[in-house]
């Protein structure tokens, strides 16, 4: 029988090391006895980070990881065991669920997963004063021996002042440039409150939602050990207690939107005064903050006053949000070859959208287009009014479901009301967006649409011409 003892706590160095070791040695479970010592034997240690290394799937190392966090002390045996069994020639164990060691491994992965999210979670600082001097003191009891897995996300969120994190198992200090460790620790007096821990009861006050109370699934999430070292906490109860008053209170309030979500709140609010000219509001969209995901810059639309035709498409794309105008990119494109071949001189009308800034997500280097929703399409409804207002077209062609939306004031289907529509202000032609074209994989079928697309531009075209006199 082989011995092998390792460091207490979390020792992934030792267990690598012995690995190799029984792995050149070809040593089997059945042989070994894990133990954890505060004297390791060193001779085995050096014998181990001699031998080469073991070639493992990346997801057993992964687990290796983390499981050597848990306090079970036959964690070193159940990993032992899944590695010999992996290089004998089960090399995908790992995917059977089924199997005890398996199925052992993975509950206490995800034991030790809890631990550290907890600690993440309910952790509290406290500010310690000493001879002009202050400190942030913490008192955490892990469950598991997770402080490697678990302290670094604290420097990276408190980088700027020092702090220590205190547990029965050892120490964290934080000096503003390096962590060191220290032994473990007795849980110290952080009773007394000062205007740090008020304002964050404070803050929590703030935040607690009485509509979504519910005891039992807090206690679930937010297990009551924990609440001896959490400020907030002694908030709790009186909070819970007045849950369903402050509903009734909240239910009984008018609803209320944020005024930044309001457009002609925000003008007012911004600029105390109503636009007189489609300058000025330019001026106030530039300047707006986004109402979609992704937004950065607001394409304005452009043309001349009073023309016979506005086109309303539904937002700029990636080359109309580079550039700064509407309808220079791939749909815009085909949006010009269909002008021209409908005889409508571009130049002549005006071209906007319903949605001024471009909404996406990032795909590495590239920026994906999303559709916005109507609540986004409604943020924007209001620009696109007091726009058309100043422009004052003759006729408006809505391009597309979400130019159709803004223009209606209702959701259009474009399948069914395709062709003149007469919308609040405006007679209009509601058709696809370009875009649509440009999706249609059979060269055929999107030439068809290309022609439906002409046509209906067409029909813009003669309704909007003055009526021949007698």
């Amino acid at each position: 029988m082989t011995t092998i003892e390792l460091k207490p706590g979390a020792d992934l160095d030792g267990f690598r090391s012995a690995i190799r070791w029984l792995t050149t040695k070809d040593v089997s479970p059945a042989e070994v006895n894990w133990r954890v010592s505060a004297l390791p034997d060193t001779v085995l240690k050096l014998n181990g980070a001699d031998a080469p290394p073991v070639v493992l799937p990346a997801a057993v190392l992964q687990l290796s990881k983390i499981i050597v966090c848990h306090s079970d002390p036959e964690r070193y045996a159940l990993l032992h065991s899944l590695i010999w069994r992996i290089r004998h020639g089960e090399r995908h164990l790992l995917e059977v669920a089924s199997d005890p060691i398996v199925n052992r491994l993975s509950r206490m992965r995800k034991a030790v997963a809890r631990d550290i999210h907890h600690m993440h979670a309910y952790l509290r600082f406290h500010r310690v004063r000493n001879e002009g001097s202050e400190r942030f003191v913490a008192w955490f009891e892990p469950q598991h021996f997770i402080l490697d897995e678990a302290v670094p996300f604290f420097v990276s969120r408190f980088p700027s002042f020092e702090w220590s994190i205190l547990t029965p198992i050892g120490a964290r200090h934080w000096n503003l440039h390096a962590l060191t460790c220290g032994g473990p620790a007795q849980k110290p007096d952080l009773s007394a409150q000062d205007d740090f821990e008020n304002a964050w009861i404070d803050y929590y006050r703030s935040t607690f939602n009485p509509a979504r109370t519910n005891v039992k699934l807090m206690q679930a999430e937010m297990p009551k050990k924990y609440w001896a070292n959490m400020p907030e906490a002694a908030a709790i109860p009186e909070l819970v207690r007045g849950a369903a008053d402050r509903v009734q209170s909240m239910l009984a309030a008018s609803p209320s939107m944020s005024n930044t979500r309001i457009p002609d709140r925000a003008v007012k609010r911004s600029t105390n005064t109503t636009p007189a000219s489609l300058e000025e509001l330019n001026a106030i969209i530039k300047a707006t903050e986004p109402f979609v995901a992704g937004g950065r810059t607001a394409v304005l639309g452009e043309g001349p006053m009073r023309p016979a035709i506005a086109f309303v498409g539904e937002q700029p794309g990636d080359q109309e949000d580079l550039q700064g105008r509407p309808f220079v990119g791939p749909a815009g494109q085909v949006f010009d070859r269909a002008l021209a071949e409908a005889g409508i001189a571009r130049e002549e009308a005006y071209v906007t959208n319903a949605v001024k800034h471009f909404k996406f997500t990032e795909r590495g280097k590239r920026r994906i287009h999303q559709k916005p929703t109507m609540g986004e399409i409604k943020h924007y409804r209001w620009w696109l009014q007091e726009e058309l207002s100043f422009v004052q077209p003759k006729l408006v062609v809505a391009l597309g479901a979400s130019a159709a939306f803004a223009l209606a004031g209702r959701p259009v289907a474009i399948t069914r009301e395709r062709g003149p529509m007469t919308f609040s202000s405006w007679p209009g032609v509601v058709t696809i967006h370009p875009s649509f074209i440009l999706r249609v994989e059979d060269s055929g079928a999107a030439d068809q649409e290309f022609k439906r697309f002409v046509a209906d531009l067409r029909v813009a075209a003669e309704l909007s011409s003055p009526a021949p006199s007698a």
